[in-house]
């Protein structure tokens, strides 16, 4: 980060032309967005799309409480909204139950 923002705790990574925060309201024309995307071959990706994604991500193993931290909500449906459910997950699951079975001795 430190290519790419000031020194001080508080510097930003985007910004404006004139060195101040992007605003929602230019944020597309004053990045370049449209060209960016188009240039990685994901035409029509939102930035909101990023912070989906990473929400996604970060979602599994993650408490409701960690999550709505992480994302600024207090509204549980909000973080679970990033709580899909996946096979893998389901696997892991049905893994654990079987062990904790096995290891009681009624399995």
């Amino acid at each position: 980060m430190a290519t790419y923002t000031g020194p001080q705790e508080s510097a930003l990574v985007f910004t404006g032309q004139l060195g101040g925060v992007l605003r929602r309201g230019n944020f597309r024309r004053a990045s370049g967005w449209a060209a960016a995307v188009a240039k990685l071959g994901v035409p029509g990706l939102h930035f909101h799309d990023l912070r989906h994604t990473g929400n996604t991500l970060a979602a599994p193993g993650t408490s409701l409480a960690d999550l709505k931290a992480r994302m600024g909500h207090d509204s549980a449906r909000a973080a679970m909204i990033y709580q899909h459910a996946t096979a893998a997950a389901d696997h892991a699951i049905a893994t654990a139950l079987d062990r904790q079975i096995e290891a009681s001795g009624k399995g």
